[in-house]
């Protein structure tokens, strides 16, 4: 692609974004969205954090499913979620996630092997 077609691309992509963002914000008051759609849109944010997280915890760096040990991400994915079931707190889960990923990948460098 030519410098001019990435910038026009750029451009597109920024006033269809711009449209479809302030859309609500212009017509929202002239449109009611029935309460059915209310109620499924609730569920909207958890199915988009799923579709981003769930192949990053599951698909190794060859692009393959990796569903044993050697994952340490689909581990620690499946601990930070029993964590989160117990205490409820998603910042707590986050920190303990992360922490608990950390330790596991540091592991190996810290026990010494005899």
């Amino acid at each position: 692609m030519a410098d001019w077609e990435i910038w026009v691309v750029i451009g597109v992509l920024a006033l269809a974004t711009a449209a479809t963002r302030s859309s609500f914000w212009l017509i929202g008051h002239h449109i009611t969205i029935p309460k059915r759609v209310q109620e499924m849109l609730r569920y909207a944010p958890a199915c988009a954090l799923a579709a981003i997280i769930a192949p990053d915890l599951v698909l190794g760096p060859d692009g393959h499913a990796v569903l044993d040990l050697s994952n340490l991400k689909l581990i620690s994915g499946i601990v930070a979620t029993l964590y989160y079931l117990l205490r409820r707190n998603m910042l707590e889960t986050i920190i303990f996630g992360m922490a608990f990923f950390t330790a596991l990948r540091l592991l190996p460098t810290l026990v010494p092997v005899f």
